[in-house]
Parts: structure tokens; C-alpha cells; sequence
């Protein structure tokens, strides 16, 4: 069995996980996908990642629950949204038990594009 040091792929990293762990990462890989069609996904920091002018997001499973990596910025903008669920700086944790909250996860990911794009822009 792979390492998480070993991973190369997305593929690879949700291969790890039981059947009911990899059905949860797999629709938020969907999601994400669909969110931020022209997002090339990698492994970074040893989790799954989307690219578009910079890292988008982040994510990864836990025992109890899918880590959601957005920045700092998705979380404080979508402070009030997310207070269900336990957070930090920026990162957010949706219970193994719960459904994905798929609208909000767009709604951070549409914004993400939107910050990146427009840092893009203002580079040389």
C-alpha cells in the first residue's frame, strides 16, 4: 500500500481510503472540478489540490470528517456560513456523517477563482 509521502496523483491519494471515505472525496473531486473546469488538480502538501492562478483549494480526509482548505480569505469571507462547522484560520471540517454542503463549497470555490484571477491580473 502507498504511503501519503508516495502519492503522485489524486487517483492515488482517494485509493487509500475505504469505499465510504473515497465516495465523499470523490463527489467533492466532482465538485470541485465542475466549479473550476480549466483547475489543474496536483498533490500538494501530501492532500489533493486545484491550480488556477495559484492554488484554489486544498483537501483531505480525516477520521471524522473531509478537511476543506480554501485560505484564509474563503473563511473569512465566509465566516457566517460556515459557523456550523468547526474552522480555523483556513480550514474547514465537514463531518464524515453529514452530506457535503455542495452549494457553499461553490460558492468558496467561485470566490477563490475570483481572488486568484484578479491577483493574476495585477502581476507583471
Amino acid at each position: 500500500m502507498l504511503q501519503k509521502s508516495e502519492i503522485a496523483s489524486v487517483d492515488e491519494y482517494i485509493a487509500l481510503f475505504p469505499k465510504d471515505v473515497r465516495k465523499k472525496l470523490t463527489q467533492l473531486r466532482k465538485l470541485l472540478s465542475q466549479c473550476a473546469p480549466e483547475a489543474e488538480e496536483r498533490i500538494s502538501y501530501q492532500m489533493p489540490a486545484f491550480f488556477l492562478n495559484g492554488v484554489l483549494v486544498w483537501f483531505a480526509a480525516h477520521t471524522n470528517h473531509i478537511g476543506f482548505y480554501p485560505k484564509a480569505s474563503a473563511i473569512s469571507r465566509f465566516k457566517r456560513e460556515i459557523s456550523t462547522f468547526k474552522s480555523a484560520k483556513g480550514s474547514v471540517q465537514f463531518p464524515m456523517d453529514e452530506p457535503l454542503p455542495v452549494e457553499l463549497i461553490r460558492k468558496m470555490v467561485r470566490f477563490r477563482v475570483v481572488e486568484n484571477a484578479s491577483k493574476a491580473k495585477r502581476k507583471p
